[in-house]
C-alpha cells in the first residue's frame, strides 16, 4: 500500500471534474483558456480541447446573448468586481444549453486582472421552470382582468384603462367619451326564463357589444351585474352618440325574446353616454358617476332609450 501524501493538484483537479459544474480558467493577458473541464464536452459537445481563447467563448454564445454578455464580463472583469451572467450556448450540434457563468477575478498587487476562474453551470431546467411560472403567472393575471362568465374585460380592467385614459385625454387636451349600459328588466328575465338561461344572454349581449368600438383604442368590459361600459378615447357627444345608438341597434338585432319585459318583447338596453375634455379640476369618480346616473335616467324615462350628455 502506497502511504505517500497525495498530490493536492492532483486532488482539486479529481473533485473539480467530479462535479456537474464546468470549472475554467483564462489567462487576462493572452486571454486565452488554460484549463476548461472535461464536462463541457458532454454537455455542449465541444471538446476541451476546443477551447482555445475566449473567441471561442465568445463565437458559442448565443448571438442573442453575445453582445451583452461579453460587455458586461469585460467591464466587471476590469473592475476587479466577481460576476454572473446567465446565456443561451450553443453546442456543437446547433442547440443551445442555458449556462450560468459563475466569474472570479484574481487580480495582481496593482489590483489589474490577472486570470479569470469560474464554473459553468447547467441551469436549463431552471429556466424552463421559470419560464412554465412565467407563463401561468400571465394567465393568472389574464384572468384577473377577464369577467369570469362573459369572457370579456372585467371591473378591475375597466378601472385601469379608464384611469389611463382621463390622464391621456388631461394631458393631450382630447375628448373622452364613456358609454354605460344597462339590459332593461334582467331580473324580470332571470326569474322567468332562469338563471342559466340569464347568463347564456349576458354572454350573448356581452359578445354583441364587444363589437360595438369601431376602433382598436375602444374598450369594451362588464362594469357589474347586468351593467357593461365602453370606453371611447378621442371621441366627442356627437360621436359617442352614434356608438351608443349603435349598441342599442345591435342588441335589438339579436332578437332576444324576453316576455316579461315592460317595454318590448325583445330584450332591450338602456344607455348614458357622457363626454368630456378633463381639465385639472375635474374628477374621473364625478364623470363615471354622471354618466352612470344619465344611463338610470334612461331607465327612468320609459327603458329601452339613450340619454346623452356633453360637458
Amino acid at each position: 500500500m502506497d502511504n505517500s501524501p497525495p498530490n493536492d493538484s492532483d486532488t482539486y483537479k479529481t473533485l473539480l471534474e467530479s462535479t456537474k459544474a464546468i470549472p475554467w480558467r483564462i489567462d487576462w493577458a493572452s486571454k486565452q483558456f488554460t484549463y476548461i473541464g472535461p464536462q463541457i464536452e458532454p454537455l455542449l459537445g465541444w471538446a476541451p480541447a476546443s477551447w482555445q481563447s475566449v473567441e471561442d467563448w465568445v463565437n458559442r454564445i448565443h448571438e442573442d446573448d453575445r453582445e451583452r454578455v461579453f460587455h458586461f464580463c469585460v467591464q466587471q472583469s476590469l473592475q476587479g468586481l466577481d460576476h454572473e451572467a446567465d446565456y443561451r450556448a450553443l453546442t456543437a450540434t446547433g442547440d443551445f444549453v442555458w449556462i450560468r457563468d459563475v466569474v472570479h477575478v484574481i487580480r495582481t498587487p496593482s489590483g489589474e486582472p490577472e486570470a479569470l476562474v469560474g464554473f459553468m453551470f447547467d441551469i436549463s431546467e431552471r429556466k424552463k421552470t421559470e419560464e412554465q411560472l412565467l407563463i401561468m403567472q400571465k394567465k393568472l393575471e389574464e384572468l384577473s382582468y377577464k369577467d369570469g362568465l362573459t369572457g370579456v374585460a372585467n371591473r378591475r380592467m375597466f378601472d385601469s384603462v379608464l384611469e389611463r385614459e382621463w390622464l391621456e385625454a388631461r394631458q393631450h387636451q382630447q375628448p373622452l367619451s364613456l358609454i354605460m349600459i344597462d339590459i332593461d328588466y334582467f331580473k324580470q328575465f332571470n326569474d322567468f326564463y332562469g338563471h342559466l338561461r340569464g347568463d347564456e344572454v349576458l354572454k350573448q349581449v356581452a359578445n354583441t357589444l364587444a363589437h360595438a368600438g369601431v376602433r382598436g383604442k375602444d374598450f369594451f368590459a362588464r362594469f357589474g351585474g347586468e351593467e357593461f361600459a365602453l370606453i371611447l378615447p378621442e371621441t366627442n357627444e356627437v360621436s359617442a352618440s352614434k356608438i351608443a345608438e349603435r349598441c342599442r341597434n345591435l342588441v335589438f338585432k339579436d332578437q332576444i325574446p324576453h316576455a316579461k319585459s315592460e317595454v318590448s318583447q325583445i330584450l332591450t338596453i338602456s344607455v348614458g353616454a357622457g363626454s368630456i375634455t378633463p381639465s385639472q379640476h375635474d374628477e374621473l369618480k364625478t364623470f363615471v358617476e354622471s354618466v352612470d346616473a344619465l344611463m338610470y335616467e334612461a331607465k327612468r324615462n320609459g327603458r329601452n332609450r339613450i340619454v346623452v350628455k356633453g360637458a
